[in-house]
């Protein structure tokens, strides 16, 4: 493959998305529809790519690689007038230049890479992108002569003859940099919007004797672009399902694909059980033999192998071998919980550490902590860590019993293998191998209650 350069058009505002959010910066999948197109044309073997920025041009070009170029197109008018602003980037450029759009995610390394081929192969100076469409209404037609591309014709402007044309036209190219510069140099935006379109670079090239062709993908789905958030949630369908069945076939079971919303970047390892409603965001690494039950929710976390997850969200945070955690259970980010540990129900973990076996069964909240090995942690045990103004940690060392209803007021630590009495109120450390007990002393009043009641008789 010729050296070859990527312009990526991601100027536009987008307004049929109805949002203040550049269009390209909408996620499928949990990543940037831009950093899609990015992605695939990196690992297509692109030498260097600049993106055109428009429409709220400091957000976009804040979201991008800091190794990429972004050019800033200050007037929309038009995608040759686009593609003109990055004439500095290629123009000395002996190899190739690809024309991408940054709303199409769903486009692969291995289409550019045919993409490519076909454009070398063919000793052509500009190769459109194209696919075959069952109904091509409203797109423009591919207009060809043998393996030659004559002219593409927009669906209202075609003849009768012209629109049985199933062939139709990405927006996506491959041009031979030397000729799409001398193109460029040659449009006009002579037409009733005023506007540079590169599609008339087509037939100016054909002008000047060049051959241009088309490469039409086998897969549809590649050149899908999103003009609105129905087709925003049409393309995450078809995205989930290359992120689902991609995981199945590298050994993860996937109860109901459809209704499972992993990430791109997550990765699941082999015979690990991942139920519906399942959701996962950013980078999630989840190991084998594990059970990720129905409604959990992950983000940017590692779960280690043979781990059972119950209807529990996990955030930032890091699970070790064969431990459970939930149902309704919540790990805060931070949080580094060890091997056979038990998180159970509405068990809450923030910016904590739970060394192995460690136990907190149920109703529960660990802050700032670091619970030793084989601690168990007594229903309603809270870390109270503080005080209005600020966090203070709290340590209780390996082999403790902290008892139900305990309050350990940060920061204190209890010592190795020490008694927490339930009801508790720690407010000093505890030494090691120790009963503490520090709540009121148990008084009971014989006979009070027949008291209180008879007082009661006679108020009514």
């Amino acid at each position: 493959m010729k050296s070859t350069k990527t312009v990526i058009l991601a100027a536009g505002h987008g307004t049929r998305m109805v949002s203040e959010k550049p269009k390209v910066l909408h996620e499928v999948g949990g990543k940037a529809m831009l950093n899609y197109v990015i992605s695939a044309s990196e690992a297509a073997g692109a030498d260097d790519i600049a993106v055109i920025v428009g429409y709220k041009a400091d957000i976009v070009k804040a979201a991008l690689p800091k190794n990429l170029t972004a050019i800033e197109q200050k007037e929309q008018l038009g995608t040759g007038h686009a593609v003109l602003q990055a004439l500095p980037f290629f123009e000395n450029l002996k190899g190739n230049v690809l024309v991408l759009v940054g709303d199409a995610p769903l486009v692969r390394k291995e289409t550019l890479e045919e993409l490519v081929k076909a454009h070398e192969d063919g000793g052509f100076s500009a190769t459109v992108l194209t696919a075959v469409f069952d109904d091509p209404t409203g797109y423009g037609r591919i207009v060809k002569k043998g393996d030659e591309l004559i002219k593409i014709v927009e669906h209202k402007d075609a003849t009768e003859e012209e629109r049985n044309i199933k062939e139709i036209n990405s927006g996506m190219y491959c041009f031979d940099a030397q000729a799409l510069k001398a193109a460029l140099q040659a449009i006009n935006s002579d037409n009733v919007q005023g506007e540079y379109y590169l599609t008339d670079t087509i037939e100016i090239l054909r002008g000047m004797g060049k051959k241009v062709g088309s490469y039409p993908t086998p897969d549809v789905d590649d050149i899908a672009a999103v003009n609105s958030k129905v087709q925003l949630a049409e393309i995450g369908k078809i995205m989930r399902c290359r992120i689902n069945t991609s995981l199945m076939e590298a050994g993860a079971i996937i109860i109901d694909p459809e209704n499972t919303y992993l990430s791109v970047e997550t990765k699941v390892g082999k015979d690990t059980v991942v139920y519906p409603g399942v959701i996962t965001e950013g980078r999630v690494v989840i190991g084998e033999n594990c059970i990720i039950g129905h409604n959990s929710r992950i983000v940017n976390s590692t779960i280690a192998d043979g781990v059972d997850i119950q209807i529990s969200t996990i955030l930032d945070s890091f699970v070790d071998e064969n431990t459970h955690v939930g149902p309704y259970a919540y790990l805060r980010p931070n949080s580094h919980i060890g091997k056979n540990v038990k998180v159970g129900d509405f068990v809450e973990v923030k910016n904590s550490v739970m060394k192995d076996g460690a136990k907190a069964s149920h109703l529960t909240y660990i802050g700032d902590a670091e619970v030793g090995k084989n601690v168990n942690l007594g229903c309603g045990t809270v870390f109270v860590n503080y005080d209005g103004t600020n966090k203070y940690r709290t340590v209780v060392e390996d082999n403790c019993f902290i008892g139900c209803n305990s309050n350990l007021v940060s920061p204190v630590t209890v010592k190795e293998g020490s008694y927490v009495a339930a009801g508790s109120t720690i407010t000093d450390d505890v030494p090691e191998d120790t009963l503490a007990v520090a709540r009121a002393r148990q008084v009971n009043k014989e006979g009070y209650a027949l008291q209180m009641k008879q007082i009661k008789k006679i108020s009514k």
